[in-house]
């Protein structure tokens, strides 16, 4: 698996385990993401397909390096989908 399919893969995780906030991120700790069995047997590498995706700008959290037990309580938080331009469109005729 490359690391832009992990990355995809990462994003629905996120959407599995986290809770949806009002403007439609999604907000998991890395505690429940570390100790999911389900991501410990999709990600041979958490941590670095974490920082792939803050990298890419799919996910923010505080920090640079993840360490099991000392930052469990962080929260990443997965950003909202932006809205494609066609959809956008289509709205906006609607409202109008």
């Amino acid at each position: 698996m490359n690391v832009e399919e992990e990355v995809e893969r990462l994003k629905e995780e996120i959407q599995r385990l986290g809770k949806v906030q009002p403007d439609g991120s999604y907000k998991v700790t890395f505690g429940v993401l570390f100790n999911d069995d389900r991501c410990a047997n999709i990600f041979e590498a958490l941590v670095g397909t974490l920082r792939a995706a803050k990298k890419r700008k799919f996910l923010t959290y505080d920090g640079e390096l993840l360490l099991q037990g000392v930052h469990d309580n962080v929260e990443i938080i997965l950003k909202a989908a932006p809205i494609p331009a066609s959809e956008a469109a289509t709205d906006s005729a609607v409202k109008n």
